[in-house]
């Protein structure tokens, strides 16, 4: 019991001189080289971030555009007037039933 309750103080002691100086080496003068490494790692981080925040956007962006487009072409292609014009949606192009070509609506 007094071999857990000894072995349990010094751990205690420990943790407590290491609590220490990391509080030691962080309030002094607000100028230290652990608040420097975090602060360059957090901007680091937030660089990172907001640039993987940018990307994913812009891949949505153009996903939408790409699908904007394609309905507004079906759309264009069911109101032409030709009568052989058809949508393709796996092409996504407006086909001509007799021929298989491309049509401009």
């Amino acid at each position: 019991m007094s071999k857990s309750i000894s072995i349990l103080a010094l751990l205690a002691c420990y943790l407590c001189s290491g609590a220490v100086s990391a509080v030691e080496l962080f309030l002094h003068d607000g100028n230290s080289a652990l608040t420097k490494e975090q602060a360059r790692e957090q901007s680091e981080q937030w660089n990172a971030t907001k640039s993987l925040r940018k990307k994913v956007n812009q891949r949505a962006e153009r996903q939408f555009d790409k699908s904007d487009k394609a309905d507004n072409e079906s759309e264009a292609c069911y109101k032409s007037g030709k009568l052989n014009a058809y949508w393709e949606s796996k092409t996504k192009r407006c086909l001509d039933s007799n021929t298989g070509q491309p049509i401009r609506p």
